[in-house]
């Protein structure tokens, strides 16, 4: 089931006026990403794209084409580690935010 247009315009309003839920965001799914939950960290990272920067913006600091971005991020989509790593660290510089891996027991 997709999410409803309310939704999605609410995570946009609340991005758009709170840093730290766009840094807890892209966190979030980046933490996804290295704990092997793939398909959860596209759906955050192509929801944060949506909520900031938007595909074309992105594609032009990744300098690959906003539709081969959107790709990547599709339910469908099969992303190199590379490319989701390139893409990562592009948000976190367009964001402004370092981040940082702790590993605990």
């Amino acid at each position: 089931m997709g999410l409803t247009r309310p939704f999605i315009e609410s995570v946009k309003e609340r991005a758009a006026i709170d840093p730290d839920f766009r840094g807890a965001m892209l966190a979030e799914a980046t933490e996804c990403f290295l704990n092997g939950e793939i398909d959860v960290a596209k759906t955050m990272l192509r929801d944060y794209v949506n909520a900031t920067i938007g595909f074309q913006a992105l594609g032009e600091v990744v300098d690959k084409k906003p539709q081969s971005l959107m790709r990547m991020l599709s339910k469908t989509g099969n992303p190199r580690a590379g490319n989701l790593s390139t893409l990562i660290a592009s948000l976190k510089g367009h964001e402004g935010i370092e981040l940082h891996v702790e590993a605990t027991r």
